[in-house]
């Protein structure tokens, strides 16, 4: 019978989240400008899906930084990783401000004109989201310096989250080096 694994903890979730985020903000505009170079009415479902992907990156953003600050909890520290670690943590939290603002502009952008029953002009609409995309620019270079920070404290200072072995696992580990043979020890 297969058993689930258990859900990892907060502190345990960092790693397994922390890319969604960085995919969908940096996918997003991509979708934003294949919508403005279609036509008003063929090009709208791209801006809608676009809204769709900062809102999914922007909340994935919001777990992103609670799952980084469990983990934070238990990192090792000294040194070069408490710089880094603040860094990392205050550039987290500055994506996370960026994007929530840049989802509630772009939000009103496409849906305002709706709401008042008008429709702006292409050349406004256009001029509107270049500049958006100006600004969404400067969110996405804090994203990459942020996830820099991040795959630094990983892959430079060696900091990993901790998560506790399952039972399952361990069971498992134990079959294959009884099964194996070879256990590491001498059975001399």
């Amino acid at each position: 019978m297969f058993n689930a694994p258990p859900i990892p903890p907060m502190d345990a979730l960092h790693p397994l989240v922390i890319h969604f985020p960085i995919a969908l903000l940096f996918v997003a505009p991509l979708i934003i400008i294949v919508g403005l170079l279609l036509r008003p009415k063929q090009g709208r479902p791209y801006l809608f899906a676009a809204l769709l992907l900062m809102v999914l990156g922007t909340a994935g953003a919001y777990l992103a930084v609670a799952s980084g600050e469990a983990a934070a909890q238990l990192a090792e520290r000294g040194g070069a990783v408490d710089v880094l670690l603040e860094t990392h943590e205050e550039m987290a939290e500055t994506v996370r401000i960026v994007f929530t603002s840049l989802t509630v502009v772009f939000a009103a952008i496409l849906l305002i004109p709706s709401l008042m029953k008008r429709s702006l002009s292409r050349g406004v609409t256009t001029a509107l989201t270049v500049v958006f995309l100006g600004f969404y620019g400067a969110g996405a270079l804090i994203l990459a310096n942020t996830a820099h920070a991040g795959g630094r404290l990983v892959h430079e200072q060696g900091v990993t989250a901790l998560m506790p072995p399952s039972p399952q696992g361990a069971q498992q580990a134990a079959f294959a080096t009884d099964a194996g043979g070879e256990s590491g020890e001498d059975d001399d």
